[in-house]
């Protein structure tokens, strides 16, 4: 099982780029990746195929298939 730093260690936390990208995420369950691509917008983070705002704590991005 990975660790927590190990997956944040996986993923950017500097400014979003433009496009799409898969978020690694924090909640009261742990850290996970969103199965969906998201994207920054307007100061927050959507969810693409719902175009909803995610609601979890954002810890970093990467590009997606990466």
């Amino acid at each position: 099982m990975a660790t927590r730093e190990y997956r944040i260690a996986e993923f950017n936390t500097g400014a979003a780029p433009a496009g799409e990208v898969e978020l690694l995420c924090e909640d009261h369950c742990g850290t996970y990746v969103l199965p969906f691509a998201c994207r920054f917008a307007d100061g927050a983070w959507i969810g693409v195929p719902a175009n909803q705002p995610i609601q979890a704590t954002v810890l970093g991005w990467r590009t997606r298939g990466a």
